[in-house]
């Protein structure tokens, strides 16, 4: 549901972050465990005279300078021991209508991700992502860059 409330760290499990309230069965799916969105999309869209906050638009991590929008499905996120996959594009959903009207039409192609858990954990704000964009043995990954950090966002 939306909107979600920023948390200082959460539970990361197969099935989303723990106490994460869903308001319709389809998003009940482990290939959309998790929904990712930069940070940067949500100031653009602000600028744009949308009242956006990270979690406002019903993602579970609010991600800084990670450009997830322009990353492949597969590609490997490793947040402390939290091990995602970006599975498919997030599209709007009629929810949004709740904020503004014309949201659905202004957030397509910066919507975010929807991710599965691969490895399950805990994650803090502020943490830093390592990411893979080819999916290959999880002890691969480059080093995360210093801007790339996660805030933490889940419904009541």
């Amino acid at each position: 549901g939306i909107p979600k409330k920023p948390l200082p760290y959460c539970w990361v499990r197969s099935t989303g972050l723990d106490g994460d309230a869903h308001n319709h069965a389809k998003h009940v799916r482990p290939d959309r465990a998790i929904s990712i969105f930069d940070l940067e999309s949500l100031q653009e869209l602000r600028a744009e005279g949308f009242d956006l906050r990270p979690g406002s638009a019903g993602e579970n991590l609010t991600v800084v300078g990670l450009h997830v929008q322009n990353m492949r499905p597969g590609t490997l996120l490793r947040i402390g021991n939290v091990l995602l996959r970006l599975e498919t594009p997030r599209k709007p959903c009629y929810v949004l209508d709740a904020i503004d009207e014309r949201l659905k039409d202004a957030i397509v192609g910066r919507c975010g991700f929807m991710a599965s858990v691969l490895e399950e954990g805990l994650v803090s704000a502020g943490m830093m992502i390592a990411v893979n964009q080819i999916p290959c043995d999880v002890e691969q990954f480059r080093s995360p860059c210093d801007d790339q950090t996660a805030s933490l966002t889940k419904s009541d």
